[in-house]
């Protein structure tokens, strides 16, 4: 059908018949996108799980504020210094604290380990069925379909006991690393006709030693490498309940589907690239930059790209230049901030500090140029995707597995909402939308023009 005249009507038709005035959106007080017209969330339920913190508002006004993020009443930066400090991992204990609603004692914490690791291995021909002989060019399409399938090897898929959710939880968030890395390895052997490698599972490893041992040709990587990782999947983590992917879930579990569906669905609405999948955005886009700006250190030629961005004449055309400005934080991100520091050390005396420095001139010139060139005067910063490719790059993670690696975190987060939403919820979500298209005659299929 290219490029004939059935594709060209097709086409009109998609066009025409999904086209709704704007005008109506505001004469019945829809809220697109389920926010409020000061760029707040329309309220949708309560949850004791995780604040994501940006404004405050006063007597009616939104005031921005330094961003902060709350994990079951603790912040992420205590999170992360508590570990950095005790010289340990902390995505163990962070999933810990999501799922169980509290901080793990040394037992505790030694035991969950354990269970995560006795968690990895994938079910007996499920690399064979389920990833070797349905590759994926795409890593993300690859864990939600996979997650699906794990479905048809649970022997009682739909025990919705709290005993049986936490297990099958734990479970996945156990293998999805696991189906990452393999379907991975298997993308490089059928599309990029490359040898994948397929190592065994290494049981003390925690998830980032174990990311970086099965993902690495040689196995080989440094301490520091793996903390940089663990700190990455700490901040990912999480993110409240308002957030596209984990919304997703949330609306899934309140129609009394099964755990597997919900959190493949969350992986779905995490790929797409106004969400997770921005991440890739923000690579294709420094890659973009500093392909065009030859002397990284000129501030007045990056500046001068980046108003090429800003007017729709550079990188995608879209106007946006991503890894700025969120929907809820205004002054600062906290992951972004936290995030920026690390990767600082990492780079620091490397290849990497030159493109470092340039991040950090983009995040700086941006807001004044943002309003220069658009003429909007909103606060923006810097979101964790500013940092996070050059952290992946650094630790020498293909750009293919940013976003899964994402989705890899945010597991923990997924499942801790479905538990608040089975307990709590007990009602499906179903927002309302106004039919606005008129009454037709029907029209016999003869007298049809």
């Amino acid at each position: 059908m290219r490029n004939s005249p059935a594709r060209d009507r097709l086409y009109k038709e998609f066009i025409e018949n999904n086209m709704i005035d704007p005008k109506l959106y505001d004469r019945y007080e829809v809220k697109r996108g389920l926010r409020n017209a000061d760029g707040t969330g329309v309220m949708a339920g309560l949850t004791n799980i995780c604040n994501v913190h940006g404004y405050i508002v006063n007597e009616g006004e939104r005031q921005p504020i330094n961003g902060e993020l709350i994990f079951r009443g603790y912040n992420i930066k205590d999170l992360v210094k508590g570990a950095v400090e005790e010289d340990r991992f902390g995505y163990e204990e962070t999933v810990y604290l999501l799922l169980m609603g509290k901080l793990p004692t040394s037992a505790e914490l030694k035991a969950f380990n354990e269970i995560i690791a006795s968690n990895r291995p994938l079910p007996d021909s499920f690399f064979e069925d389920m990833i070797l002989k349905a590759p994926s060019k795409n890593i993300m399409n690859k864990l939600a379909r996979s997650v699906l399938a794990l479905y048809s090897y649970d022997e009682n898929p739909e025990d919705r006991s709290p005993e049986y959710e936490m297990a099958t939880a734990v479970s996945i968030i156990a293998k999805l690393p696991t189906i990452m890395v393999d379907a991975y390895q298997v993308k490089r052997r059928y599309f990029n006709n490359e040898t994948m490698f397929m190592h065994p599972l290494i049981e003390t490893h925690s998830t980032a030693e174990m990311i970086l041992s099965t993902l690495r040709p040689d196995r080989k990587f440094t301490r520091e490498e793996a903390r940089m990782l663990d700190l990455m999947l700490m901040l990912h983590a999480e993110h409240g309940g308002g957030n596209n992917s984990t919304f997703a879930c949330r609306v899934l579990t309140s129609s009394g589907t099964d755990p597997y569906s919900a959190y493949s669905a969350a992986i779905g609405a995490l790929k797409g690239p106004r969400h997770g999948g921005a991440n890739q955005k923000v690579v294709e886009m420094h890659n973009c930059i500093k392909e065009n700006v030859s002397d990284w250190s000129d501030e007045d030629e990056v500046a001068e790209f980046l108003r090429k961005i800003l007017r729709k004449e550079a990188n995608d055309h879209t106007g946006l230049i991503y890894g700025m400005g969120h929907a809820v934080y205004t002054l600062s991100d906290p992951r972004a901030v936290i995030l920026k520091e690390y990767a600082w050390k990492l780079a620091e005396g490397t290849e990497f500090e030159k493109e470092f420095k340039l991040l950090e001139t983009v995040e700086r010139l941006t807001p004044g140029l943002f309003e220069e060139v658009k003429g909007d005067s909103k606060i923006i910063c810097a979101n964790i995707d500013m940092y996070s490719g050059l952290v992946y790059r650094m630790l020498k993670i293909p750009e293919e597995l940013v976003t899964p690696l994402f989705a890899v975190s945010r597991m923990a987060g997924w499942c801790a909402h479905r538990f608040e939403e089975l307990v709590t919820g007990r009602r499906i979500i179903r927002p309302a939308y106004k039919a606005v298209a008129k009454e037709k005659m029907y029209i016999p299929l003869q007298d049809r023009e």
